[in-house]
């Protein structure tokens, strides 16, 4: 089978699970992505495992894992998410401050060499891949805006994600001539970026039309926000992936690489949308 057809069977039946998980909500969407994070947190810690770097790996994905489900017990419990109790959703934060210390501490008792570089990667792997999934129960919330069974901002969300994508990808492919960022990312071009953001732009109008309740002007800075903030997160992953002399994070889904090849725009996109809708929603 080509790589082509393995990208887009293994594509769609990734869109598929996380269509069901936003269709069915609440508990069901929360445990999708735990076990994302939890792949994502294995991988992370797996990639950058080597003779100078000895990051607390267990610690982490369990640090990474505490901070997620603290968030996802407080984003699913009716009262902490009403509108007087919404900064109850800032509470999990606190726990970082204790989960950033103990690798100090931990790091004592190891007897490995690199103590700093093994504290740092460590605390860089909960708060990079945990942190942004676990924002985005947040915006899974029961009250939150529904189309078709799924809350519009998450589904807007990812659709703008997979559009923006897919069509840089495919076009880029076909017409890509001038690279965006050669240095990082040889494969990524101007003509496939621009392209993918016309399209995404054109959706988040359409989605306007079939959620008239929501405004356009939001719809419209969450495909901005997915166009410049996924286009770095997607350069930054492919940064690290350079500094570590690998093509892709792992192999867990054929054709596209690892969880972090999959999920890298979310990565960073995903603190700067709960930011604004949190803010939005409080205004």
């Amino acid at each position: 089978m080509s790589n082509f057809w393995t990208r887009t069977i293994t594509g769609f039946s990734l869109v598929f699970i996380l269509l069901l998980a936003l269709f069915f909500g609440g508990w069901v969407f929360a445990g999708v992505f735990l076990v994302i994070t939890i792949l994502g947190l294995w991988e992370f810690y797996g990639l950058i495992t080597s003779d100078t770097c000895h990051p607390q790996k267990y610690y982490g994905i369990l640090a990474g894992v505490l901070f997620y489900t603290c968030t996802m017990l407080i984003c699913l419990v009716p009262q902490a998410t009403s509108p007087g109790h919404r900064w109850a959703v800032f509470i999990p934060f606190l726990l970082l401050v204790p989960l950033f210390f103990i690798t100090f501490i931990i790091e004592i008792y190891r007897n490995k060499p690199n103590p700093l570089v093994n504290i740092a990667t460590t605390a860089f792997g909960f708060l990079y891949i945990s942190l942004p999934f676990s924002l985005l129960i947040f915006l899974n919330r029961g009250e939150m805006l529904h189309f078709m069974g799924m809350p519009v901002i998450l589904a807007s969300y990812f659709g703008f994600t997979w559009i923006d994508d897919t069509v840089a990808y495919l076009f880029g492919k076909q017409f890509g001539k001038h690279k965006l960022f050669e240095r990082i990312s040889p494969k990524k071009t101007w003509e496939g970026s621009i392209a993918g953001a016309i399209v995404t732009l054109a959706a988040a109008v359409g989605m306007h039309y079939l959620v008239p309740e929501m405004p356009l002007a939001d719809f419209v800075v969450l495909a901005c926000m997915v166009l410049f903030f996924g286009t770095h997160g997607d350069l930054v992953e492919s940064l690290l992936k350079r500094s570590l002399n690998i093509k892709d994070s792992g192999n867990i889904l054929p054709g596209h690489g690892g969880i972090l090849d999959r999920f890298d725009t979310m990565l960073i996109s995903a603190p700067f949308v709960f930011l604004y809708f949190f803010i939005r929603l409080l205004i």
